[in-house]
């Protein structure tokens, strides 16, 4: 219709997931080259559908490729509002809503997590919060790297599981930590323990309690990345996935995933009073942290983030959040999980789907075992053909623009599909749907 986004999907509507082009043919189709003179009003609309046109469409109801999907229209305005008003979240003076809305959001995300006092930012990203949660943890133990350096430290090293992001890895390597010290070694500091609530691939969810009394009794700093499963907190159904979670030193939760804040919405919350972010990171620049300005400075929160300049990231989670209310937030979480047990009941009712674990959360991992491979579990070569299904199922997918779903290998276990219900405009149809795609695309192989 007229007031229809080019964002917008409706329901039951032909529109392909995606329009895939090959790399080469997609830079001829895309006039993308910047050139001297300016284009015309109408040649620079038509690149604007040409964008949306072979863009993925992340909100469709039958994209279930990642960890965010679907589209919150009060999130959206949040988002058109903040990149309108262009300006950094660093200092009273330059942001003063949002300096205050921040604080807003981030009290009652730790209030969710059941700390009534704390800290917090929010980060571009889930794998910067598990890298401010890893520098803290250093510094508490030895502030006197800020200065002195690694020069100073012993040798450190942190624990996590099999199933942590790799963001983990990924925050050792950059702050001089390093890869070999992600475990268990003997003779080295031990600092920190990594949890994860909400495993990026199965939904998997640490026992957190345990984790925290052996982290209470031997002094280490406790950090629940719960990027992903962080919002089972609102529901009071699900919340027990997370008993513990009040118990950490720093959570990390994604409200741009199953929340539906939009990318990119990324919360780091700490238990902490002390003002350990703002010490821990500050640099003291004189030309934005002037001491003598004639407001309360403590206002002036940049400082506690490693970036100068800061997206304002907290407006569309607050009007979404004004918009539904807690309650809201709560049916969104307990819908996904209903949706996620009625696909996992008709996977069950139907040949050929074969289900790696029962999901904990609404990550839904299975194999597709084509009519051609059924019966021949266990025999030679079996492993070999199963594990190219997912990989030319996923391909014709994404050619036809029907769906998009995600698979990958596991250690020992050869390639299988990874379901994500979580997008709000799911239907029943949506889900009946997918397992007859799947069905249809396999049939010949």
């Amino acid at each position: 219709g007229p007031h229809q986004l080019p964002c917008d999907i409706l329901p039951n509507d032909p529109t392909p997931v995606c329009e895939w082009k090959d790399p080469e043919m997609l830079r001829d189709l895309l006039d993308l080259e910047l050139g001297d003179s300016s284009e015309p009003h109408e040649k620079l609309l038509q690149l604007c559908r040409d964008v949306a046109r072979f863009s993925v469409k992340t909100n469709h109801p039958r994209f279930f490729n990642q960890l965010f999907a679907g589209l919150d229209h009060h999130a959206l305005v949040g988002r058109f509002l903040s990149d309108s008003l262009n300006t950094s979240q660093y200092t009273y003076e330059v942001g003063p809503v949002f300096v205050l809305m921040e604080e807003v959001v981030l009290t009652k995300l730790r209030a969710v997590i059941g700390w009534n006092s704390g800290d917090g930012i929010f980060c571009p990203g889930g794998s910067i919060s598990t890298m401010y949660a890893m520098n803290l943890a250093r510094y508490r133990a030895f502030p006197e790297v800020k200065v002195r350096g690694l020069w100073s430290l012993p040798r450190l090293a942190l624990f996590t599981s099999q199933e942590c992001h790799y963001s983990v890895k990924k925050s050792a390597c950059f702050l001089g930590i390093g890869l070999e010290n992600v475990q268990l070694v003997d003779g080295i500091f031990p600092f920190m323990v990594s949890a994860t609530s909400g495993s990026t691939v199965f939904g998997a969810f640490d026992p957190l309690d345990e984790i925290a009394d052996v982290c209470q009794k031997y002094q280490l700093w406790f950090h629940v990345d719960a990027a992903w499963g962080g919002s089972v907190l609102l529901s009071k159904k699900h919340r027990h996935l997370m008993t513990g979670i009040d118990r950490a030193d720093s959570v990390a939760w994604n409200p741009h995933k199953m929340m539906m804040a939009g990318l990119q919405c990324s919360a780091f919350l700490l238990k902490d009073t002390s003002n350990l972010l703002k010490l821990c990171h500050s640099a003291n620049a004189t030309y934005l942290f002037q001491q003598d300005k004639f407001y309360d400075i403590s206002y002036d929160t940049g400082d506690k983030s490693i970036q100068c300049g800061r997206k304002v990231d907290c407006l569309k989670l607050w009007l979404m959040w004004k918009a539904r209310g807690t309650r809201g937030m709560e049916e969104r979480v307990d819908r996904a999980f209903a949706y996620t047990r009625y696909l996992m009941d008709e996977m069950k009712k139907r040949e050929g789907f074969q289900l790696l674990l029962e999901p904990q959360f609404v990550n839904i991992c299975f194999w597709y075992i084509p009519p051609s491979l059924r019966g021949q579990q266990g025999q030679e070569g079996y492993e070999e053909k199963l594990s190219k299904v997912a990989p030319i199922v996923k391909e014709r997918m994404i050619k036809k623009g029907s769906m998009m779903v995600s698979y990958q290998p596991r250690g020992s276990q050869v390639n299988f599909f990874r379901m994500v219900v979580i997008n709000p405009q799911i239907t029943r149809e949506d889900l009946d749907f997918f397992l007859d795609e799947i069905e249809s695309l396999a049939s010949d192989l």
